[in-house]
């Protein structure tokens, strides 16, 4: 005669939520999330007039090359993703590989154009930067004033993929700055950027599981369905 074990209805949820957050952890080293709700002193205006406003991180319209920036100098490859959203104006992006607030690189968007701008600035002055690559946007992807953009941007090695709403923009190649940090920009442009989460092999984790969020959520989903 077979045996079988029944367990209780509330252990057998608690069992599923268990192993649901284990395999679902990231299999990177660290993450680190800014969700914008509350102050984050962390970050370091190089250029213009950021604050969080609302929930997310806004700089107003002014000059050029307006950036800050997070992270360690010594970030090597990572991952970064964001939502951005160019409220007023033409060009807003996510700085990567910054070794200081003159030295760095960005991917901007261009509500003009509809294309991504990669651009290495350099010492000297805010504009002094070269261009790499002028990608058009694909798959759909429309790069408009007052519409929130998912960013996501992979650097390993001198190796640099772009994606927008999902869908891959482009695969670029530099070689001058191999580590750096993160960080969010404008050029004579409005703009708000939230949810900047990046992750890496190098990163210190301060989130490898959101337990207000992501715990909840899935616990919310297993009893409704359950």
């Amino acid at each position: 005669m077979r045996t079988v074990i029944r367990l209780p209805k509330l252990a057998a949820l608690s069992l599923i939520v268990v192993f649901s957050i284990i395999f679902s952890l990231p299999t990177y080293a660290g993450t680190q999330l800014w969700d914008f709700e509350t102050k984050h002193d962390d970050w370091k205006v190089a250029n213009g007039n950021w604050e969080i406003k609302g929930g997310v991180y806004h700089v107003d319209r002014g000059g050029q090359a307006e950036h800050s920036l997070v992270g360690e100098e010594d970030w090597d490859d990572y991952t970064i993703e964001a939502k951005v959203r160019l409220d007023d104006h033409n060009w807003a992006g996510i700085v990567f590989r910054a070794q200081s607030e003159m030295e760095y690189y960005v991917y901007y968007f261009n509500v003009p154009s509809n294309i991504s701008e990669l651009w290495r600035h350099k010492d000297g002055a805010w504009n002094a930067r070269d261009n790499i690559s002028q990608p058009p946007a694909v798959g759909g992807v429309k790069i408009t004033n007052g519409e929130w953009l998912d960013v996501k941007i992979v650097v390993e090695g001198d190796t640099f993929e772009l994606y927008l709403n999902g869908e891959f923009q482009s695969e670029d190649t530099d070689g001058v700055y191999d580590t750096g940090q993160v960080g969010v920009w404008a050029w004579e442009t409005e703009a708000s950027f939230d949810d900047f989460t990046v992750y890496g092999d190098n990163i210190e984790d301060t989130l490898a599981v959101d337990p207000n969020r992501k715990l909840a959520t899935t616990w919310a989903r297993l009893k409704r369905d359950y």
